[in-house]
């Protein structure tokens, strides 16, 4: 179980670490962008990253 959870960790760090190494500005531009946003509105996309992430680990769970 523990190497499960360090590829996860590992997978997350890849997919975090795409945006700024491909393309710095954009990525600046987006995190500006989003911390402009108010409480409510981060509050409604961290729901939903969270809602999208049980969805994926049930899918792939039910899968082993």
């Amino acid at each position: 179980m523990s190497d499960v959870i360090w590829l996860a960790i590992g997978l997350v760090l890849i997919v975090e670490g795409i945006g700024p190494c491909l393309s710095p500005a954009r990525w600046r531009q987006t995190l500006a962008a989003l911390s402009a946003q108010d409480d409510e509105v981060l509050r409604r996309i961290g729901g939903c990253l969270v809602v999208a992430g049980v969805v994926i680990a049930y899918i792939m769970c039910t899968r082993l």
